[in-house]
C-alpha cells in the first residue's frame, strides 16, 4: 500500500473526540465566581469586623463586650430597634397584602398600571422618600399647613423627631418591598382552588381564608422576614425623622466608626445585631425554608404540630365567617363580577398607592417654588435646577453613580445568571446550603457589610475608587439577580431549545434565536434590579466612596444632614423622573419581547 493511500485513509478516518468536561466541573465553573465574590468581599470583611470585637492587636480581649453590656444604653437602643422593626414589619405586611393580592388577580392593562406604581415607589430613592416626609411633617410642612387652614390647631405642631414619624417613614419605605416579595408567591397560586371551594358550597370569605390565604402564607412570611431584616439595619429614616429616643443600633455603629474609630465596640455591636438577625432567620428556615424567598411556595404547615394546625384552621374559619358576614351587608353589584376583585378592594388599594407615591411627587412643586422648602410653594423659578446643573459636585456625583450602577449591573449579570442556571437546572448536592449562601448578603444587615468592607478596602487601597464601589455594590445586588433569574428559568420550557437543536440549529444559534429572546425580558429585569440597587445604595457608599468620590446618594445625604438646600428638591424631582422613565422603558421592552 502506497504512502499516499495510507495518508488518505488516515485523513478520512474519524478523529477521536475530546472528552467532554465532567458535569461537576461545569457546575463548579458556573458557581465559582459568585462563591469567590462572597467569600472575598462578604465573609472575609464581616469576619474581620467581628474578629476586632475580641482582638485588639495585642491579644484576646472581651473589653468591647464589657463596655457594651456595662451601660444600659446599648440594650435600650437594641430594644428600640426591635420595637421599630417589628412594628414596621406588621404594618408593612398588612398594608402590602391587599396590594399584592389585587395585582395577582388583575389582568391586562390594569395589572401593568398597578405594577408600574408599585415599582415606582419601590425604586424611588429611600433618601427622596425620607426627605419628603421631613417636608410633609415639618413645622412649615404640608400637614401643619392643612391643620392650621382647617382651624384644628392654632400653632404648628411638632410632628418630627418622634416614634410616630419614624414608624410612618419606615412603613412607607418598606411597603413596596413587602408587595414585591409577596407577589412572587401569589403569582404561583392556583386560582381554581378557591373557585372549587365556592362551587362546593363555601362562601367567598370562607374560601379565601381557608383555601387561598394558607397558600399565600409562605409569601407573607417571606415579606415579613425581608422587611424585618431591612428595617433592623436601616438608618436613613431614623436619622432624618427620629430624635434621640428613636436612635437605632445601626446609628451607634456609624458613630463608633466615623467619630471615635472604636472598631472593637463597633464589632461587638455588630455581633449583637447579627446574632438577633441570624436567630430570626434560623426560625424562618425551620418553618418555611429559604426557598420561599425566591418565590417558590413551600408547605409551611409541614413543620408544625397537629395542635398548631388545628388552632390555625379554627382562627381562619372565624375570619372567614366574619368576612362573609361583612360581605352580606354589601350589595351584590358592588362586590365585583365573577373572578373580579371587589370594588372596595380596588378603591382601597389605589388609595394606598396614591399615599405611597404622593410624598415623592410633592417634591416637584417645591423644586419650582421661590420660597424654598416651605409649603405651599410660592412663585415660580428654575434657579434650583440651574444651581444643580452648574454644580460640578452634583454632576460628578451623578456621573459616578451612573458608571458604578452600570458596572454593578453588568458584573452582577455575569456572575448571577450562570449561578441561577446552576440552581435551577444543575444536579448538585447541597442546593439548600448554596441558596442560603447566595442569600447571605440579604441576611447580614447592610451596615455590618459596609463597615467590614470599609475596613478591608482601606487595607487594599480601594476606598474612594470606582472598582471598590462596583465590587461592594455587586455583593448586595447579585442575590436579587439570582432570585429574579431563578424565577424566570422555572417558567422556561427547555423543550424549545431541544426542538431548535433537533431542527439543525447549533447550540449557539439556539441560544441566540430561541433562549435569549424568551429570557430577554427576565434578564433585562434582573439587570435593572441590580442597576437600581446600586444607584440608590447609600450604606456602602457612605464609608467606601471617600470624601472626594461621593456618589449621588452620598452627596444627597451630605446635603440633607449638613445643609438643607432647595436644590435637594430639584435633585429629588430628577431622580423621580429618571426612575419613572426607566420603569416605562423596561415595561415597553418586556411587552415587545412577549409580542415576539
Amino acid at each position: 500500500m502506497s504512502s499516499e493511500t495510507m495518508s488518505i485513509q488516515a485523513s478520512s478516518s474519524p478523529r477521536p473526540r475530546r472528552a467532554a468536561p465532567s458535569p461537576w466541573r461545569k457546575q463548579a465553573a458556573m458557581g465559582a465566581p459568585l462563591v469567590f465574590l462572597l467569600l472575598a468581599f462578604l465573609v472575609y470583611p464581616v469576619g474581620q469586623l467581628l474578629t476586632l470585637s475580641v482582638y485588639n492587636g495585642q491579644g484576646f480581649t472581651l473589653a468591647p463586650y464589657q463596655q457594651l453590656f456595662k451601660s444600659a444604653l446599648y440594650v435600650n437602643v437594641l430594644w428600640i430597634t426591635m420595637k421599630i422593626s417589628l412594628a414596621t414589619t406588621l404594618f408593612a405586611v398588612v398594608g402590602a397584602y391587599p396590594i399584592a393580592y389585587l395585582i395577582s388577580v388583575a389582568k391586562g392593562p390594569a395589572k401593568s398600571r398597578l405594577i408600574f406604581w408599585v415599582l415606582l415607589a419601590f425604586w424611588t430613592s429611600f433618601l427622596v422618600r425620607a426627605f419628603a416626609w421631613v417636608v410633609i411633617l415639618g413645622r412649615n410642612g404640608v400637614v401643619n399647613h392643612l391643620l392650621l387652614s382647617l382651624g384644628i390647631i392654632d400653632r404648628p405642631a411638632d410632628l418630627l423627631y418622634s416614634f410616630g414619624a419614624v414608624l410612618v417613614g419606615m412603613v412607607h419605605a418598606m411597603l413596596p418591598l413587602a408587595v414585591m416579595t409577596m407577589l412572587a408567591v401569589m403569582e404561583n397560586i392556583d386560582r381554581t382552588l378557591p373557585r372549587a371551594a365556592t362551587t362546593l358550597g363555601a362562601r367567598p370569605g370562607t374560601a379565601f381564608w381557608t383555601v387561598y390565604f394558607p397558600l399565600s402564607v409562605p409569601g407573607v412570611a417571606a415579606a415579613a422576614i425581608m422587611v424585618f431584616v431591612s428595617a433592623i439595619g436601616f438608618f436613613i429614616v431614623p436619622a432624618l425623622l427620629g430624635g434621640r429616643r428613636e436612635t437605632m443600633i445601626t446609628q451607634l455603629i456609624i458613630d463608633q466608626v466615623q467619630q471615635t474609630l472604636n472598631w472593637g465596640l463597633a464589632g461587638a455591636i455588630s455581633v449583637l445585631l447579627l446574632a438577633v438577625v441570624l436567630a430570626v432567620f434560623l426560625i424562618y428556615d425551620r418553618v418555611f425554608g429559604f426557598a420561599s424567598l425566591t418565590g417558590e411556595s413551600a408547605a409551611a404547615a409541614r413543620n408544625r404540630d397537629t395542635a398548631a394546625r388545628r388552632l390555625g384552621a379554627r382562627v381562619l374559619a372565624l375570619f372567614g365567617a366574619a368576612s362573609d358576614a361583612l360581605l352580606a351587608l354589601v350589595p351584590r353589584r358592588r362586590r365585583g363580577g365573577d373572578g373580579a376583585a371587589p370594588r372596595a378592594l380596588v378603591v382601597f388599594v389605589w388609595t394606598l398607592l396614591v399615599l405611597v407615591s404622593l410624598p415623592a411627587f410633592l417634591m416637584i412643586p417645591l423644586s419650582f417654588g421661590k420660597g424654598g422648602l416651605t409649603w405651599p410653594p410660592s412663585g415660580f423659578t428654575t434657579q434650583w435646577y440651574e444651581q444643580m446643573l452648574q454644580s460640578p459636585i452634583w454632576m460628578q456625583a451623578l456621573w459616578r453613580s451612573l458608571v458604578v450602577a452600570f458596572g454593578t449591573g453588568l458584573l452582577s449579570m455575569l456572575i448571577g445568571v450562570p449561578t441561577a442556571f446552576l440552581m435551577v437546572r444543575g444536579q448538585m448536592r447541597g442546593k439548600g446550603a448554596m441558596l442560603a449562601f447566595i442569600l447571605s448578603p440579604i441576611v447580614v444587615p447592610r451596615m455590618i457589610i459596609a463597615v467590614g468592607m470599609f475596613y478591608v478596602f482601606a487595607q487594599l487601597g480601594l476606598v474612594g475608587t470606582v472598582i471598590g464601589l462596583v465590587i461592594g455594590h455587586t455583593v448586595v445586588a447579585v442575590p436579587y439577580v439570582v432570585m429574579t433569574m431563578m424565577a424566570v428559568l422555572r417558567n422556561y420550557d427547555t423543550r424549545l431549545d431541544l426542538a431548535a437543536q433537533s431542527l439543525g440549529a447549533r447550540p449557539v444559534a439556539a441560544l441566540r434565536h430561541v433562549t435569549f429572546p424568551i429570557l430577554g425580558a427576565g434578564m433585562l429585569s434582573a439587570f435593572l434590579f441590580a442597576f437600581a440597587t446600586s444607584f440608590d445604595e447609600l450604606t456602602i457608599s457612605l464609608f467606601s466612596s471617600g470624601g472626594l468620590s461621593a456618589t449621588l446618594p452620598k452627596q444627597f445625604w451630605d446635603e440633607v444632614t449638613l445643609q438643607v438646600s432647595p436644590v435637594i428638591a430639584a435633585v429629588s424631582t430628577c431622580l423621580l423622573i429618571f426612575i419613572a422613565a426607566l420603569i416605562y422603558a423596561a415595561d415597553r421592552l418586556r411587552r415587545r419581547s412577549v409580542a415576539r
